[in-house]
């Protein structure tokens, strides 16, 4: 099985540190980071989102556990974004976009909260020393400014002073909040953070997905009902289902049930049955990879083909070889790396092309230039580790380690 193949684990550690390697260069002297265009050079743009530092931040946590060079310093650059730029000292919470001397983009959004707190737990693994202060801020916003006990999720966004400009509640932000509770849950042992991800994974996986075929409705009226009609942002919130998410969904959902105990199988069948159905409705029998949307009745939407549903893929099927083998998956499996080393990742500067056109080759539709590793790294690392929750001390295992996995 692949999973398990000593090349092929060699080629993810390989490819993961040539990631880490690539990525350095968007350290900005200023601070912060830089995005990066195809060959590794900074644009130009100065605007940075909160949701892009945070996630470089937890990156390179990662790679400081694996061993990965100037892993540390950039933990501690975007460390010190996070909290001296994107920190709104005046009224709490964290901006999300900003510059040197700006702030163009105040609105507090809980997608890009979710990643701070992500951020605050994975430098805790790291004992970076100013963990516990970003945890401990960020989640003070997080469960006074944003949970909706009454429902058991997170509400969405609000102006920079906290009063509201929109009713919009959605399942990509609590989704990206259960997997940062749960990274805070196995830095502290704090049950409450894995009893209100449980509370989000039930409601999306257990109550919401199978009324909707295993599709997951990805907008949501502030009562809470989907709202199959909206319709924003192409990237963040387009209309119809969103495949690559119930990938990450149900990866999410099999490491609670893990971190829980493994108390019944009724978490795993329901993440298997998200997985099944994206994988049967999502892959573009062409040219591969998986289509961006498809509608409530199955029927494809955008066909634009990203990089990331493929890594997500990547992390599901992992999990479920980890737990129980299957021929079925092990091909699946090795068809997304089969793909993806033929498509998305890129040889000769490093990292992944972000989206693809008709003819499989590197596009710039939405994505201009790389984005942040996010995605990506944690499809050539999680696969390397025996666990499905808890992965820290199995990075660890890895650090400098290449042939001899």
């Amino acid at each position: 099985m692949l999973l398990t193949d000593l090349d092929h684990r060699n080629r993810l550690l390989d490819s993961a540190l040539a990631q880490f390697a690539f990525f350095r260069s968007s350290l900005r002297p200023a601070g912060g980071f830089h995005l990066l265009e195809h060959d590794g050079s900074p644009q130009p743009t100065s605007q940075q989102e909160l949701h892009a530092t945070a996630r470089m931040v937890h990156s390179y946590a990662l790679g400081q556990l694996v061993g990965a060079e100037g892993a540390a310093d950039m933990v501690d650059h975007g460390m010190s974004f996070l909290w001296n730029k994107h920190r709104d000292a005046k009224h709490g919470g964290y901006c999300r976009g900003v510059t040197d001397d700006d702030v163009p983009d105040d609105r507090k959004l809980a997608y890009g909260h979710s990643f701070v707190l992500l951020a605050a737990a994975s430098a805790k693994l790291v004992h970076h020393p100013d963990a516990d202060r970003l945890l401990q801020d960020v989640w003070e916003v997080m469960d006074t400014r944003f949970w909706e006990d009454g429902y058991g999720l997170f509400s969405d966004e609000f102006n920079r002073d906290w009063t509201s400009f929109s009713t919009y509640r959605g399942m990509g932000s609590n989704m990206h909040t259960a997997e940062a509770l749960m990274a805070v849950y196995e830095v502290t042992g704090d049950t409450l953070f894995l009893d209100r991800a449980g509370r989000i994974l039930d409601f999306f996986v257990q109550k919401i997905a199978p009324d909707y075929g295993w599709r997951l409705p990805e907008h949501f009226k502030d009562t809470w009902q989907p709202d199959p009609a909206y319709a924003g942002d192409p990237m963040f919130r387009p209309a119809g289902t969103i495949p690559g998410h119930s990938f990450e969904l149900a990866r999410l959902q099999i490491q609670h049930w893990d971190l829980k105990g493994r108390p019944n199988g009724v978490e795993y069948s329901y993440a298997r049955n998200l997985v099944d159905r994206a994988l049967e409705q999502a892959w573009h029998t062409e040219s591969g990879g998986f289509i961006y949307t498809v509608g409530f009745d199955g029927t494809w939407d955008n066909t634009a083909r990203f990089w990331w549903p493929v890594t997500e893929a990547i992390g599901a099927l992992s999990v479920f070889l980890k737990l129980a083998p299957s021929k079925e998956d092990a091909v699946w499996y090795e068809k997304l790396w089969a793909f993806s080393e033929a498509h998305l990742i890129d040889k000769k500067y490093g990292g992944w092309f972000p989206e693809l056109d008709a003819t499989n080759q590197p596009a710039a539709a939405q994505f201009s230039g790389k984005p942040d590793l996010y995605h990506a790294i944690q499809a050539e690392l999680y696969p390397l580790v025996p666990r499905v929750s808890g992965i820290a001390d199995g990075l660890v295992d890895l650090k400098g380690q290449k042939s001899d996995i």
